[in-house]
């Protein structure tokens, strides 16, 4: 039965793989930076999130967000008040969102076309496990820690931040209030991915944001170029 399970599962992600690579070639084609952004559950993901597309909304950008959760909008409605064209993607129990999700989402989408875009974001399902093993044909992948759920998170999940390119460390206007121990969180994260772009940031002061939007703006330059 292992076997079996692990043939299967061997099946499913290479499926997956080949659709990953064709939305790559599309994203690539139209010119549009993606970003899949990967955090457990209440993380502040979608409040960074809807930070970002309204700071890049200001600066003149086009961009636009793919939101995944198992069930309801609300996460999609509220990113929606940024101005932003937002699509929910309900996956109805299964704990990541897969290529073939993204784009079934991105067919038929109103008012929305890759090549109008500079950037999409894909908010992924809360949670650090099976977000690991998808490919959804981002050019980045983000991991997101915030300040409220250990110092140790990049140690007990390491595919996940191994497999980032940039980390995002959220909440940190209440840092000292939880007693976060900021230089034990970021030796874990490079302990497990050497090198990676770190931010530090708060989606209520804005703290943080401006290096973080100069990353993104750096990121959509480089594959241009």
């Amino acid at each position: 039965m292992t076997t079996r399970i692990v043939e299967l599962r061997q099946g499913i992600l290479k499926k997956n793989d080949e659709l990953a690579r064709g939305l790559r070639g599309r994203f690539e084609a139209a010119g549009v930076l993606v970003l899949n952004l990967v955090s457990s559950p209440g993380t502040g993901k979608t409040a960074f999130l809807e930070r970002t597309l309204r700071e890049l909304r200001q600066r003149g950008s086009r961009v636009a967000a793919l939101v995944g959760d198992l069930e309801t909008d609300n996460d999609a409605v509220r990113l929606a008040a940024s101005g932003a064209p937002v699509r929910q993607i309900n996956t109805h129990g299964i704990c990541h969102l897969e290529a073939e999700m993204v784009s079934k989402h991105l067919e038929g989408w109103p008012g929305v076309e890759l090549g109008g875009l500079e950037y999409l974001f894909i908010e992924n399902v809360g949670n650090l496990v099976c977000p690991s093993s998808y490919d959804l044909g981002e050019r980045i992948r983000v991991a997101l820690l915030s300040v409220t759920e250990g110092e140790d998170k990049p140690l007990k999940y390491p595919t996940l931040f191994n497999s980032a390119d940039a980390a995002v460390v959220t909440k940190m206007d209440i840092a000292e209030a939880v007693g976060f121990n900021r230089d034990a969180a970021l030796k874990n994260i490079r302990e497990i991915r050497p090198n990676i772009r770190i931010f530090e940031t708060s989606a209520r002061t804005g703290s943080g944001m401006d290096g973080w939007l100069e990353y993104l703006a750096q990121e959509r330059a480089s594959r241009q170029a």
